[in-house]
């Protein structure tokens, strides 16, 4: 790419890389051929003692460092073991080689930022994931400001960011929190966002800081930044990174092709692992590149499919078709089992002025259905721990009639669900409900 007048080229920026990976280019170089990794491809416990013995490094240190020459690319997996990589052939002649490398340990931060204290364990579990949403705010301003800026002015922009994603009109607060998922629960259920709880009061400032001084050392331990006097700076890496992410972004919004010429399938697909606003820009996008009708047919047939995360993003993209023509064909989706929960809420949430709850609009069956449709979601892209949330979330108290419920509701899923919840649930008394139920989806009992 071409460089700025005042930036520093390639030339200038590669060995800062070179110095950040010294260590993971050292063991990469020490291992050579390895017949043998663990199956995460970390190294086994001889090895790391080995390579710390031979590198004058402690055994964490040198699992540290080829976890990084993993991330960077200077060792690859093979055939069980693991061996050199193209790029640490290409590291001392090749400077863009070198800085995208670094590149790909900067993608990698959370990864590499401390494990917070165990007081904060259970606020990191809530609040962190949300905070490194917020991470490429907190970069660009810093790109911006290309100086010192004091960690109080972050953590106000962090507990800014933080309000808006709480108090925003995003589609999760269409309707008050109910035991009964909205049309995007199977988006929320995988992303993990049911299990956050619902409510309007603000973070405690304190957690705020907690989770921003995490953040900060994280991206110091890349590179990216330095910290001193309570302030933070980007370093000439981290400003280039930025900036390529930043030219990336603008790439591709300029494209004609990318996702709008992509099938309703694909789109959704690719939008699986977006966050809601990238997500819905994309959705107005592609919508804007069709004639609407055709639109919401493509995406009708998309939802029809057998993965239920695209049936939810079906309908959350369905939400930026204006007029009469998203109203009829969802309309008609209503007569289809598979589609008629996701459509009686959509139509509930466009039309209904009044703001009525899902648990207003569908009856036991159809919230059963979606229940076990959106549980499906994560099973198949998301965590299975997710699952325990999912049930606490719908089952108002009462995981069996929520069980008895899902394994009469005709869902082809609904044996995998249930043994699934059986398998993780820590509540043994509902582990033996669900895998009753289970049970009884595989016998045809009553």
């Amino acid at each position: 790419m071409p460089v700025p007048d005042g930036f520093p080229a390639p030339a200038e920026l590669a060995p800062l890389a070179r110095r950040m990976l010294a260590d993971a280019v050292r063991v990469a170089r020490w291992a050579g051929e390895l017949t043998e990794v663990d199956k995460r491809g970390e190294l086994l416990p001889e090895d790391a003692r080995a390579a710390g013995r031979a590198l004058a490094m402690t055994v964490g240190a040198a699992a540290n460092a080829w976890g990084q020459a993993l991330l960077v690319g200077l060792v690859e997996l093979r055939d069980g073991g693991a061996g050199p990589g193209w790029r640490l052939h290409a590291w001392e002649r090749d400077d863009e080689a070198v800085i995208r490398g670094w590149s790909a340990l900067f993608d990698a931060w959370t990864l590499l930022a401390p494990v917070p204290p165990a007081v904060l364990r259970g606020v990191f579990a809530q609040l962190a994931g949300q905070a490194v949403d917020q991470a490429p705010q907190l970069l660009s301003f810093l790109h911006l400001v290309d100086g010192p800026v004091a960690d109080s002015e972050l953590l106000e922009l962090l507990r800014r960011g933080l309000d808006e994603r709480r108090l925003g009109t995003g589609d999760s607060s269409t309707f008050p929190l109910s035991p009964v998922p909205h049309a995007a629960s199977a988006v929320s259920a995988v992303r993990g966002t049911c299990r956050e709880p619902q409510i309007d009061t603000p973070h405690a400032p304190a957690d705020v800081a907690a989770v921003l001084d995490w953040m900060l050392d994280g991206l110091a331990a890349v590179g990216a930044l330095g910290r001193e006097d309570e302030a933070a700076e980007l370093s000439p890496l981290g400003h280039w990174a930025v900036r390529a992410k930043l030219e990336e972004i603008c790439t591709v919004a300029q494209t004609a092709a990318g996702h709008i010429e992509q099938s309703a399938l694909e789109l959704l697909s690719a939008c699986a692992d977006y966050s809601p606003g990238p997500a819905r820009a994309e959705f107005r996008a592609w919508v804007a590149a069709r004639p609407a009708d055709r639109a919401v047919a493509e995406l009708l047939e998309a939802a029809r499919g057998e993965d239920a995360l695209v049936r939810g993003l079906a309908f959350e993209a369905l939400r930026v078709v204006a007029g009469s023509t998203a109203e009829q064909g969802v309309r008609a989706a209503v007569e289809e089992a598979v589609l008629r929960p996701y459509a009686l809420l959509w139509l509930a949430e466009q039309l209904d002025e009044g703001g009525a709850s899902p648990a207003d609009v569908l009856g036991a069956e159809d919230a059963a259905w979606l229940w076990v449709d959106t549980a499906a979601a994560v099973l198949d892209h998301g965590e299975t721990d997710l699952l325990v949330g999912h049930v606490e979330g719908a089952s108002a108290g009462e995981p069996v009639r929520l069980f008895h419920r899902a394994r009469q509701s005709g869902h082809p899923r609904a044996a995998s669900v249930l043994t699934a919840v059986a398998s993780v649930h820590p509540d043994p008394a509902v582990a033996r409900a669900a895998r009753r139920s289970a049970f009884s989806v595989h016998t045809g009992g009553a």
